[in-house]
């Protein structure tokens, strides 16, 4: 399996995009295709590796910044990031992660490998800790404006990703909303209620922002605006709460043995709130798999989105969407789409 990491996107890059993608290559058991300026990267790979078959490196001149308009990968057409599609795309590789300009990334994903027949537009599934193990929350930032339909075919495409990548049996679909009464929320989320629940999915009804993490649904379907707030505000709250645990403890001086005591514990409970553990979301409704990780994304999170996205592709999920999305027309050949 070989996957494109586009090295000259993110904050850190491409100093800890190469480091995290010789890390997941390595982990992961999968072949890596750096994409970028090959002196830049050359520079960070380590000597043993500049002849490996397992990580290897395609030049793309040009680099679209962090602060770049999405439109910049129709005119920067050497970006690191368009090669990086481009390789999926021919079949050069199988999947590609990018920690860079998330905007760009979507677009050229969206523009290279198209669209899943019967998918309207594609979705940004985020992970989220949970007491049951993890919820997925999509979308997370790519549609902003969502009609009913994009919403079920969010919760179509969740369910196929649930259940193929986090082996959870028949997901439960929640809809997120400001009350658990189907009369709660917008407009827009009321239609969306009334169509999941006269669908074959196993929606549970409508979910509250508490339940990303409640273990009521493993699946938590919302329009992109929402999703993404709800995203950043989880990240901060995260890195807060354990920050504020660590400053209480350093305080005072008598909390240092039950600190040592407790060492393990805020070790797991950190690890299960960094959103490196996850490396990354999958954008999905895709003909091809793209993971997109976190500007600050470091080596630890790079090389978790390089096996985010070897398990997408060996989970089947691209085809399995396709599946789904084909069964679920022939059970509504009359629906009038939005």
């Amino acid at each position: 399996m070989i996957i494109a990491v586009d090295a000259m996107g993110g904050d850190y890059a491409p100093e800890q995009i190469v480091k995290g993608a010789v890390q997941g290559s390595r982990l992961h058991k999968v072949d890596v295709v750096l994409v970028g300026d090959e002196s830049a990267i050359r520079a960070h790979l380590p000597a043993e590796l500049a002849r490996s078959s397992a990580v290897t490196i395609k030049h793309a001149a040009e680099t679209i910044g962090m602060d770049e308009h999405a439109a910049a990968v129709r005119t920067k057409r050497d970006a690191s990031v368009v090669v990086a599609a481009s390789l999926v795309k021919e079949g050069a590789a199988d999947a590609m992660v990018s920690v860079g300009n998330t905007a760009a990334a979507m677009a050229v994903a969206t523009l290279r490998l198209g669209l899943i027949s019967g998918i309207d537009r594609p979705a940004l599934a985020a992970v989220f800790p949970s007491r049951g193990g993890a919820t997925i929350m999509l979308d997370a930032g790519a549609v902003v404006d969502c009609s009913v339909e994009n919403l079920f075919q969010f919760a179509l495409m969740g369910s196929v990703y649930a259940e193929k990548v986090l082996s959870i049996g028949n997901p439960r679909i929640g809809l997120l909303s400001i009350g658990e009464e189907k009369s709660k929320g917008s407009e827009l989320v009321k239609a969306a209620h009334d169509r999941l629940a006269a669908g074959s999915l196993n929606f549970i009804g409508n979910v509250e922002g508490g339940d990303l993490f409640s273990d009521r649904a493993d699946v938590i379907v919302t329009d992109g605006f929402s999703g993404n707030v709800a995203l950043k505000a989880a990240e901060g709250l995260a890195e807060h709460a354990v920050q504020l645990l660590k400053d209480d403890l350093r305080k005072h001086p008598l909390a240092l043995i039950p600190l040592a005591m407790l060492k393990p514990t805020l070790s797991r409970l950190k690890k299960r709130l960094d959103y490196s553990e996850y490396g990354g979301a999958p954008l999905l409704g895709l003909n091809g798999v793209c993971i997109i990780g976190h500007g600050r994304s470091n080596a630890h999170a790079v090389s978790n989105a390089v096996r985010a996205a070897k398990e997408a592709v060996i989970g089947g999920v691209v085809p399995a969407i396709r599946d789904s999305v084909a069964a679920q027309e022939a059970r509504e050949p009359a629906l009038n789409k939005e």
